[in-house]
């Protein structure tokens, strides 16, 4: 037998190595395994800008809406000071409501409910579909809505209102003290007959002094309407260091 050379050797260990060695698959992938990445990065991606708008709707526009409204509550609160008592000012704003039941602290009412007023983290009051009366008439429907989600949402806790909570608007010389006495969970955002001014979905077939809160339901929905009907019980004159009604503490 001849003797075996190195090179021999090399070439027998090569022809094991291929043939124990499986081989190699292209490492390209597919048309299916391509379009189901992309689409996977689209989903992940969709999900990051989802997850930012909600931030943007529900925090931010809290946070802008809240500097904005308070920015315009003093220019109110510096102009009754300037001016001493009067009629209701319909230009920057009418006055302030407190709802303590809504713990939302006091919020400033303004004229007029399109999207361009409420944004500003206000409550405004209806001048369309059914006007809206103001406090100071003799009798008639104040009827208010706000944000229950964002921009402000001023209203967010309309839930918590109760039969018997008070309600107080606070205009420059006097304090509107209402009581509530009927509440509408969830009724047709075009349902009007709420806003009547004697409003007899709440029971009232009387005219009276009303007033009447209206906003979102459910919850980060605009599906439904929710409404908060409260009646005139009294009212008391501001004095010089504006004491508030009992009330509110």
């Amino acid at each position: 037998m001849a003797p075996t050379t190195g090179q021999d050797e090399d070439e027998r260990a090569e022809r094991v190595e291929s043939s124990t060695t499986p081989p190699r698959r292209p490492s390209a992938r597919g048309p299916i395994a391509t379009a189901v990445s992309v689409f996977g990065e689209l989903l992940i991606t969709a999900g990051v800008l989802l997850a930012l708008f909600v931030v943007y709707s529900l925090w931010w526009t809290n946070v802008v809406a809240d500097r904005e409204a308070h920015k315009q509550g003093n220019k109110v609160r510096d102009h009754w000071a300037s001016q001493g008592p009067g009629a209701l000012n319909t230009k920057d704003g009418i006055g302030f409501l407190h709802v303590p039941s809504m713990s939302g602290g006091e919020v400033l009412v303004k004229k007029g409910t399109s999207t361009k007023t409420l944004n500003d983290g206000v409550a405004g009051y209806y001048t369309e579909p059914v006007k809206s009366a103001l406090p100071d008439a003799k009798s008639g429907n104040f009827t208010l809505a706000a944000h229950r989600d964002g921009h402000g949402a001023k209203f967010h806790n309309i839930n918590k209102i109760e039969k018997g909570d008070p309600i107080v608007f606070e205009s420059r010389d006097k304090w509107y003290v209402y009581k509530v006495f009927a509440t509408l969970p969830e009724t047709s955002k075009f349902n009007v007959r709420v806003l009547d001014q004697i409003p007899k979905e709440s029971g009232k077939k009387k005219a009276g002094r009303y007033i009447t809160l209206t906003t979102c339901t459910p919850v980060y929905t605009s599906r439904y309407r929710y409404v908060v009907w409260g009646e005139l019980e009294r009212v008391e004159k501001v004095d010089g260091k504006r004491t508030p009604p009992a009330e509110l503490g």
